[in-house]
């Protein structure tokens, strides 16, 4: 009996110690937070949101303990947001498209009067992005796409076309202050209607085989990272 009351007293002990325990804070960011770099610059709203949305910086909480925390903008290393990136889930596909399935043909011009023709394709990689100027999720990724395309600037086995619904004229005058290293076509519309595409940005990888391999709509900030790990499948195919 004595050992049974001894273990009660332990039991109520140990529920009162869990009960004490103060539940955690949740820490929620909002317009309101106060953002701070390591010089103790105070960033705008609008400037910290946008910095955070690229992946390239994070905000730490300064007193975790505090609900009403100030936070430290933090620069993450190249190591760092591949690794974040990496532990993302593959985006999601589009409804525009059928993984595994043969991409319609069609022929268009650049804005420099070039000829882009789905048949020139054969044994090639084709990474297709639909956009239009005034897309905010797809400015918002052209600096990843632009690097992405640099990256393969010298394999002529990978083709990068940017099909805007924007005037070429439009296009030019952009690109003027945002380069992008794709060929770049203008008054895309009919392109785009071609897929009944009406959701912006909206990425394709074909493969060397004339399949697509991997299609999503939206910005996705490890998008770019897919692209590039597709292609790089595609790479390995042989014809």
């Amino acid at each position: 009996m004595k050992k049974i009351y001894l273990n009660l007293l332990l039991l109520f002990a140990t529920s009162a110690l869990f009960a004490q325990t103060p539940a955690p804070r949740r820490i929620t960011l909002t317009e309101n937070s106060v953002v701070k770099d390591t010089a103790g610059y105070q960033y705008p709203y609008v400037v910290w949101q946008k910095l955070s949305s690229t992946g390239d910086y994070w905000l730490k909480p300064i007193n975790p303990r505090d609900e009403n925390t100030e936070f430290l903008l933090i620069k993450r290393t190249e190591q760092q947001k591949a690794e974040m990136l990496s532990r993302m889930p593959r985006p999601g596909d589009s409804k525009f498209f059928t993984t595994g399935a043969a991409i319609k043909p069609f022929r268009i011009k650049d804005i420099n009067g070039n000829k882009i023709e789905a048949k020139d394709w054969a044994g090639k990689t084709v990474v297709l992005n639909f956009w239009f100027i005034g897309c905010p999720p797809c400015r918002a990724e052209i600096p990843d796409l632009n690097k992405l395309a640099l990256k393969y600037k010298d394999n002529p086995n990978v083709i990068f076309i940017a099909v805007a619904l924007d005037e070429a004229w439009e296009v030019n005058d952009f690109i003027k202050k945002n380069p992008l290293a794709y060929h770049l076509v203008g008054d895309g519309r009919s392109i785009a209607k071609l897929f009944d595409i009406n959701l912006y940005p909206t990425n394709v990888v074909v493969d060397k085989q004339g399949k697509v391999q991997l299609h999503y709509s939206g910005g996705y900030m490890n998008g770019p990272q897919w692209l590039d790990k597709t292609i790089q499948e595609s790479d390995k195919l042989t014809m």
